[in-house]
């Protein structure tokens, strides 16, 4: 039985021989496609080849891909452990022809793969092919159906429609024909039942699709139309899971040896055996239901953790928005599991990376440099979110104890997105009290959040307008300026309203990327100027975003680009590599840049380091770089360098990112590193750098925010400004520092004897203010105005409550031109349903206020102390 390695590489060696170059893995978190926060198919890094925006260097490539599918139209989170085939993050294998061979060689190379490599018996395979589509006016695919004919059977060659084949990047962009192939996996008793032609796109476990080739012969416009590419190409995924577990005859991707070893050390973790049905295991807190859960649950912890471990490793940390949301959600989701049906209620998750870097290392070498990274963060994040359940856990149990035998909808989707919990674990916890959870209801809100976050990144992109053809050239590292002309231009609405987008043959603005912002400036034409809001990178297209177009999008322009804050940009970045430097020098060969931007007015570098930095580690590091300022140190770039000689230069690669073949080396002194951005010509022009706060990203991940040049000028004037301002408050003392320390020393001594003076003033009114007690209706009442502050109400409350089960109090009091009111209410009368929110949201309004509390105790604050009387005298209407 092969081994998932050797089945990998035989697909790459396969290729390989038949003249693909094999390319590295893009990273699995994307950078420059605003379409895509994850790579979530083989082709993604590719896809500016099929759009023509990058020139072809290899016409045959093959590669395993690592992807990430959980949102947007492909989003197999929710199956995930359920079935045995969907997964979040999976390897693509792919081989693809730009402009080269097409649908006879790659139909010919996959079946010499599949039967002669892998020897798959060939009538075990289906293979379906596009039926034709009457509204897109396209003809059946008799081209591949006949090719296919050449080695299977025609029973076994099945047309299907444009749902199953016909794929298309998105609603626009590149698209064409496909033919998948499956494989029936099931024994020979299942398959006398049913034929499996009967089966095939019927989401069957074991007919499974395991390869799908796409032919991209057309483009679709937005207004639907498809057009003719002027090449055609040959795109292909094969899902390496899936293929696995064919190859090594199991009827399960998660009884392969991709997933074995992690589930066995999960199982191990938690002491229980996968595959097995107990209905029971004693010590647990909870009946953790049937085995089949378990088995379920040890399955998404497994496949999860994979996902979690190549994002972390790509550089994208788990956040509260965009892509970290996403992986932060895939992490909560493992723990979840783990805490509902497993019985782990301690972090676990981290323990098992070192099991899949063993895995996986070798052909994904991010993983083991990364391992104490991804440990670190997990570690951190699990934590995190076990205290967040237990909260959870606690304020459902209270719901439920308040609850009239069903939880509301609204109630049950607050668990859900502010603590976390998934509706089935609150449906476990709700049955065990005998409650009801309201389904409908939960429905409703989640539609709400999901239509809401669709509005908040809709976006209309329309068909991009050709003037000319032609690709960009970027001028920007030596011009600010330069003629050009427009080669297309596209509108596109969003939130923000509506834009333009414009491609230039030729433009001096540096698109944003490494962290720095995209460049502003001006289209000039003319006598008229229109502003360039940004500029980013699409698909190896530079686009500059503008509110209009220039007059006439056939002429001549001047791209030009704003002056002075480029030259605040450039400062920036190159006082974030003088920084980085600094930072290996002073903290360790350790420290890796982890994340950074690039602004005008700051900067901002996350680094690997595990420890808090010191003020005087942050003053060493500071005082370096501005050694380095100082000094003057010219830029020494290359521009077309190999990346493997650029390297063993000691440049630095940062986290996450991907080089090509040839890159661009920026060296100031022994600062060396990969980086396509704008610099300085010397170190002296950055003038100065001020570090200006440090702290906590993520675990194992430090944030260190700066600031230079004129923004740093700025920040030296105001704190002497402000000195300025406190020496001459003090009148001027020898040292400003004693002097501020003696202050704050009487401060602290006249502050405990105002406490201890309010304390008296409770005391006393605590031996005296039950002689105010007026009875009523089997209560007493005690409605007086009091020099006490919220603070001293409160105490006073508390300190009364026990001992009077049948009081009322209600305490107002003026605090300046703010009137507050504060009422307790004792044992006796919450049990005959008189509560203090009721009371103080009756009394309030008399102070044009409101408040609310606790059922015993609350407090209100209004604008109107005079009508403080009012409310003391409207409390007795309440008990009477």
């Amino acid at each position: 039985m092969p081994t998932s390695r050797e089945i990998r590489q035989a697909f790459l060696d396969h290729f390989a021989q038949r003249g693909h170059a094999i390319v590295p893995s893009a990273p699995m978190v994307v950078k420059d496609d605003p379409t895509l926060m994850f790579t979530n198919a083989g082709m993604n890094q590719f896809k500016d080849l099929f759009l023509g925006n990058r020139p072809v260097v290899h016409p045959r490539i093959a590669d395993s891909q690592k992807c990430l599918r959980v949102s947007g139209k492909h989003n197999d989170l929710e199956e995930v452990g359920i079935d045995t085939y969907h997964h979040t993050m999976f390897e693509m294998l792919g081989n693809w022809s730009f402009g080269d061979y097409f649908k006879k060689e790659a139909i010919q190379w996959a079946w010499e793969l599949l039967v002669d490599t892998y020897k798959i018996d060939p009538a075990d395979i289906h293979v379906t092919y596009f039926g034709g589509d009457a509204t897109d006016k396209l003809e059946a695919d008799t081209e591949t159906r006949d090719l296919w004919l050449k080695y299977l059977p025609r029973e076994r060659v099945l047309p299907f429609g444009k749902k199953d084949n016909f794929w298309e990047m998105g609603e626009t962009g590149p698209c064409g024909p496909c033919t998948e192939i499956h494989v029936d996996v099931r024994s020979a008793e299942e398959r006398k039942v049913a034929p499996g032609k009967d089966l095939v796109n019927n989401d069957h476990p074991q007919v499974i699709e395991i390869w799908n080739n796409v032919f991209m012969q057309y483009e679709r416009k937005a207004d639907g139309s498809l057009h003719a590419l002027p090449a055609k190409h040959v795109d292909t995924g094969m899902g390496f899971e899936r293929l696995c577990m064919v190859l090594q005859g199991k009827r399960s991707n998660y009884d392969t040896d991709v997933f074995q070893p992690l589930i066995q050390a999960l199982a191990k973790l938690c002491g229980l055996n996968y595959g097995e049905r107990p209905t029971d295991t004693p010590g647990r807190a909870r009946d953790l239901g049937s085995g089949e859960k378990a088995d379920i649950a040890m399955r998404v912890v497994a496949d999860h953790l994979r996902a979690i471990a190549f994002a972390i490793a790509d550089g994208q940390l788990p956040g509260n928005t965009g892509a970290g949301y996403v992986i932060r959600r895939i992490l909560r989701r493992a723990v979840r599991y783990g805490y509902s049906f497993l019985g782990l209620q301690e972090p676990f998750m981290h323990a098992l990376v070192p099991v899949l870097v063993g895995q996986m290392g070798e052909q994904f070498p991010e993983l083991a440099k990364q391992q104490e990274l991804i440990t670190s963060v997990m570690l951190e994040e699990e934590r995190s979110f076990l205290r967040t359940l237990e909260l959870g856990t606690k304020r459902l149990e209270q719901l439920v104890a308040e609850g009239k035998g069903t939880l509301d909808g609204a109630t049950a989707f607050e668990l859900f997105d502010t603590f976390g919990f998934p509706i089935d674990l609150t449906r476990l916890m709700a049955r065990e009290q005998g409650v009801d959870v309201d389904m409908k209801g939960f429905g409703k809100e989640l539609k709400k959040q999901k239509d809401r976050s669709r509005a908040a990144t809709a976006i209309t992109t329309g068909d991009w307008t050709e003037i000319a053809q032609g690709t960009t050239e970027f001028v920007g590292y030596d011009e600010l300026s330069t003629e050009a002309r427009i080669l297309r231009y596209r509108k596109v609405k969003d939130k923000a309203g509506d834009r333009w987008q414009v491609v230039l043959d030729r433009t001096a603005f540096y698109p944003e990327g490494g962290g720095q912002v995209g460049d502003q400036g001006w289209l000039v034409q003319g006598g008229v100027k229109v502003p360039v809001l940004d500029t980013r990178r699409e698909n190896q297209l530079i686009v500059h975003f503008t509110a209009e177009l220039p007059p006439d999008v056939s002429a001549p322009l001047t791209a030009q680009v704003d002056e002075h804050r480029r030259k605040l940009v450039r400062r920036n970045h190159t006082a974030t590599h003088l920084l980085h430097h600094a930072l290996r020098n002073v903290l360790g060969s350790h420290v890796e840049q982890k994340g950074s931007l690039v602004a005008p007015d700051r900067l901002r570098f996350d680094l690997s380091h595990f420890a808090k930095i010191t003020a005087e580690e942050l003053a060493r590091v500071e005082a370096e770089v501005m050694d380095l300022i100082r000094a003057d140190v010219p830029l020494q770039e290359l521009r077309d360098t190999p990346v493997k000689e650029a390297l063993a230069m000691g440049a630095m690669a940062l986290f996450g990112e991907k080089y090509g073949d040839r890159v661009r080396v920026v060296k100031f002194g022994a600062s060396v590193e990969l980086c396509g951005g704008t610099h300085v010509a010397r170190t002296g022009e950055i003038g100065s750098l001020r570090i200006v706060s440090e702290g906590a990203l993520a675990a194992g991940i430090r944030r260190i925010e700066a600031i230079t040049s004129e923004a740093a000028e700025r920040y030296v004037e105001e704190r002497l400004h402000t000195l300025d301002t406190l020496n001459s408050l003090m009148k001027h003392p020898a040292d400003i520092t004693v002097a501020v320390k003696q202050l704050l020393d009487q401060h602290a001594v006249l502050t405990k004897e105002l406490e201890k003076a309010a304390q008296e003033r409770v005391a006393r009114l605590q031996e005296t203010i039950l002689k105010k007690a007026k009875k009523m209706n089997g209560a007493r009442l005690v409605a007086e105005e009091v020099d006490l502050d919220a603070n001293g109400m409160r105490d006073l409350a508390f300190r009364l409550k026990d001992a009077n089960p049948d009081l009322l109090l209600v305490m107002g009091a003026r605090q300046g031109d703010k009137a507050l009111l504060g009422v307790m209410v004792g044992a006796a009368l919450l049990a005959k349903g008189i509560s203090a929110p009721e009371v103080i949201k009756a009394l309030a309004t008399e102070i044009k206020g409101g408040g609310g509390g606790q059922a015993f105790y609350a407090t209100a604050g209004g604008r109107d102390p005079d009508g403080l009387p009012k409310a003391l005298k409207k409390a007795a209407s309440l008990l009477s």
